[in-house]
């Protein structure tokens, strides 16, 4: 695709944490991203990568070797994909803090959210960690630290006494911290410049921002990933960063996750909307501020805990064109080997040729039909519902003519899912590792099977022998 975007930096973020993709997966889909515009990744790597020493514990089962790490470096230098690592050095620590070797370093007891900036072992913890990361990434322009989302901060008992003294306050703590990981990531790798997440820094008066030192060691991305971005906002937001001497700005879109901690298929009108006034803020901001954009895509709501997203990994072209107009469109749908954008449109039979279009296709079937078939059956039908009821089922009554009319539906429909599944399962382990694809085939898939099972189940007990009612047919509109 031609490229006239209002940002120099395309970046498509990789969220691992919790479902991570094979590298093999990785060598396939790079070549799309760039196809589409991109020109760089932001990695997040969280616990899979292969952290060592006194940090392997940090690591997850399937956790990328460093020769992986480096595969996956090389296939981005194919595909013209600058690479910055991400690694949470504030907020967001669960996949570091949940550990109990660790768990002294929480800034609050009870949650392994946030780091404890009070403590000499966190800020030595977090170099040990930058210092592991960009070993295997030498010469990079850029280190993402997070800093994002810092919930309680301030609510620790150190933090409560420190908040005691003088004229300290959670700003101040805040951007002591940020400045002693940026500080040290600048001492250690003076051509790497640190990129924080903007959103701890967005109240923060603009004298104390300005004093703090970090608007001289950072550059701030700015995140918002709503459908009805406040435009002017964002550039009254931009000019403070200016004001308090940020040289350079980011943006953050998404193309995935921040729609809802379930969501298993993408709203891509959402963030098509997201993307075209992203492209409004870069038009409207201070001249030549902004240095890139991040199209992110989260795996998971703000932590390792959560469930997991939606499977798509499609990169967003009109940050490249400049926006979506319908010849862009049609543009991306020929080039995708799609006919239509639409989201039940890949549910169809057609042959897409993006990498994992096979997964789309399936995983749309399931988020569309599978509940919804099993509810039609177990709910609205007049056989279940008149004559298998959930008060019939309990106790095990049932007239074994119904039976002649429950059983091939139940039947019929756990074959055509169960196949699905099977057909998915496949798909799924082509690109993810064991336990994700577990993991999504348990929250999505077998609980609509396990209704239908339990209703088989209850069938069959309840037309065994001794016949258990003796009344009649019941009048079902025809012959038995």
């Amino acid at each position: 695709m031609s490229v006239s975007s209002p940002f120099k930096m395309r970046l498509v973020h990789l969220d691992l944490k919790g479902a991570p993709p094979k590298v093999s997966y990785l060598a396939e889909v790079f070549p799309l991203f760039r196809a589409l515009g991109a020109n760089g990744l932001l990695i997040e790597y969280e616990d899979m990568f292969p952290y060592n020493g006194h940090l392997r514990l940090l690591r997850a089962t399937h956790a990328y070797s460093p020769s992986e790490i480096r595969e996956i470096l090389h296939l981005a230098t194919l595909s013209e994909l600058e690479v910055i690592p991400l690694v949470q050095t504030f907020g967001h620590m669960e996949f570091v803090l949940k550990h109990d070797a660790l768990a002294h370093l929480r800034e609050v007891a009870l949650f392994p959210n946030t780091l404890s900036p009070h403590e000499a072992e966190s800020l030595a913890l977090v170099r040990t960690m930058i210092g592991q990361v960009m070993e295997l990434h030498p010469g990079t322009r850029w280190l993402h630290i997070g800093c994002d989302e810092v919930y309680y901060l301030g609510e620790g008992e150190a933090s409560k006494q420190w908040l005691q003294q003088g004229q300290n306050n959670k700003a101040k703590l805040c951007l002591s911290h940020m400045k002693a990981v940026a500080s040290h990531v600048l001492a250690q790798h003076p051509t790497t410049t640190p990129l924080v997440w903007d959103d701890m820094l967005r109240a923060i008066p603009e004298d104390q921002l300005s004093a703090s030192g970090v608007p001289q060691l950072v550059e701030p991305v700015l995140w918002d990933y709503g459908a009805d971005l406040d435009i002017h906002g964002k550039a009254l937001l931009m000019e403070k960063y200016r004001e308090c001497g940020f040289s350079r700005l980011w943006a953050a879109s998404a193309f995935k996750g921040a729609t809802g901690a379930s969501q298993a298929l993408t709203p891509i009108e959402h963030h098509l909307r997201n993307h075209m006034q992203w492209l409004q803020v870069a038009g409207g901001g201070p001249v030549d501020m902004l240095q890139g954009i991040i199209v992110t895509g989260w795996q998971r709501e703000s932590c390792t805990h959560a469930v997991w997203h939606g499977l798509r990994k499609l990169s967003t072209p009109l940050l490249d064109s400049g926006g979506f107009a319908e010849d862009v469109k049609a543009r991306v749908e020929d080039f995708l080997g799609i006919s239509s954008l639409e989201i039940t449109d890949f549910a169809s039979e057609e042959a897409a040729s993006f990498p994992g279009s096979d997964i789309l296709a399936l995983v749309t079937q399931v988020s569309l039909q599978l509940r919804s078939s099993v509810d039609a059956l177990l709910e609205r039908d007049r056989y279940v519902t008149g004559w298998f009821s959930h008060y019939h089922r309990r106790r095990r009554l049932i007239h074994p003519v119904m039976v002649q009319h429950i059983r091939p539906q139940v039947l019929s429909l756990l074959a055509r899912w169960s196949a699905l599944e099977q057909e998915l399962q496949a798909a799924l382990r082509r690109v993810f590792y064991p336990d994700a694809v577990e993991e999504w085939l348990e929250e999505n898939v077998h609980p609509s099977l396990q209704r239908l099972q339990g209703l088989l189940q209850d069938l069959s007990e309840a037309a065994g022998p001794p016949p258990l009612l003796a009344s009649p047919c019941p009048d079902t509109g025809q012959d038995p």
